[in-house]
């Protein structure tokens, strides 16, 4: 169980994707840059089974900001998109419609 504090100290928010490029040494996974309007972040990301690059560019998306940065196969990842997968594949987490980037998640 995580604890209603635990969970707040979460920082969700909302990001939108500016660049995507295929990662150097890993067929299934991207390097994301983020804006997350004050600044961007870099993403590795495993998606790429489910989306064309040209399809998630400028696409709003729901990120934890505060996550420790972690390398994923010799490429830093400095927050998490959070993402969903069924039957049909992958599908990324966010908004209905535009807001304004940096938004918090509650």
């Amino acid at each position: 169980m995580v604890s209603l504090q635990e969970f707040k100290n979460i920082e969700l928010k909302i990001a939108e994707i500016k660049e995507v490029n295929d990662h150097p040494s890993a067929d299934r996974l991207y390097v994301i840059t983020i804006d997350l309007g004050d600044r961007d972040k870099q993403i590795v990301a495993g998606i790429k089974s489910s989306y064309k690059k040209e399809d998630l560019l400028g696409k709003q998306v729901v990120v934890v900001d505060n996550l420790e940065p972690a390398l994923l196969r010799g490429v830093e990842s400095q927050a998490m998109l959070l993402a969903t997968h069924d039957d049909m594949g992958i599908c990324i987490i966010s908004p209905e419609r535009k807001v304004k980037l940096g938004s918090i998640v509650k």
